[in-house]
Formats: C-alpha cells, sequence, structure tokens
C-alpha cells in the first residue's frame, strides 16, 4: 500500500480532530502575538496613551519654541541657555514658563527637554538683535501713556 492510498483511507477520530484544532490555534497565537503585530487590550490602551503623552509634548516643545525665538530678548536668551550645560536646560525653560500653559500649575513632562533640544540647533547670530514686535510695541506704548 502506499502513502497516497494511506493518506486517503485515513480517518481520523474525535480526539486526533479536537487535538489538531488546538495545535493549530496554539500555533496561530503564538505566531500572532510574537510575529504578527498582535497585543492585547491592556498594551494597546498603554501604548495609546503613551503616544499621546509624546504628542501633547511635542506640540507644547514646538509652542516653546516658537515663543522663546519670538521673545524681544531673544538673541540673548539663546546665548544664555546655549552656556548652560545640556542637563540644566530644560530647568531653565520650565522654570522660565515656557512649557507650562493654560492655567497648569507643573510644566508638561518632557517637552522641555524637546524644546531645549530645538533651540540648541538654532544658531544664535541668525537671530536678530531686537524683536520687530518689541520695535512696534514701544511706539504704541508711548502714544497711549501721552493722551
Amino acid at each position: 500500500m502506499s502513502i497516497s492510498e494511506k493518506f486517503s483511507n485515513f480517518q481520523a477520530s474525535k480526539a486526533v480532530l479536537f487535538w489538531s484544532c488546538a495545535a493549530c490555534v496554539a500555533a496561530t497565537m503564538v505566531v500572532g502575538f510574537t510575529w504578527g503585530g498582535w497585543v492585547t487590550g491592556g498594551a494597546a490602551q498603554e501604548r495609546a496613551e503613551a503616544a499621546s503623552e509624546q504628542a501633547v509634548a511635542q506640540l507644547a516643545a514646538d509652542i516653546c519654541f516658537s515663543r522663546y525665538l519670538a521673545a524681544p530678548d531673544a538673541r540673548a536668551s539663546l546665548v544664555a541657555l546655549t552656556e548652560e550645560s545640556s542637563f540644566r536646560r530644560s530647568g531653565v525653560l520650565e522654570d522660565g514658563g515656557w512649557v507650562t500653559f493654560a492655567g497648569r500649575e507643573d510644566p508638561i513632562d518632557g517637552a522641555a527637554n524637546l524644546c531645549a533640544r530645538q533651540l540648541a540647533e538654532v544658531d544664535a547670530t541668525t537671530l536678530p538683535q531686537a524683536s520687530p514686535v518689541a520695535e512696534t510695541a514701544a511706539p504704541l506704548a508711548e502714544t497711549t501713556t501721552a493722551q
């Protein structure tokens, strides 16, 4: 009797069918969770929360960066910030309130470090000596107090 004949005449019992299905389910789960990218609901929730916190920190860092460079004394402040050690820069930004928004008492976690990294890449010599906003605000202040 050949192998093809044995295979065509094979009749599996209920136990063999059950354990074959159980093995296929287990193998599918192992492959799915290890290589397939499947995660549990709790792990998905943790990843979503971490991603949202990172997005908030990145947004706050971008706002900090823009506000810092738009300040009237941006060039002098940037020079002073770059003279600080890289470990102290985020503390300087937090103490200055650059990453504390909308009535919050505490700065946004991780934003100061991201903002400090962005500011470290700016060449202070490319910034103007005084902000155009400060120059236009001074004549307005003089005209309102003179009346």
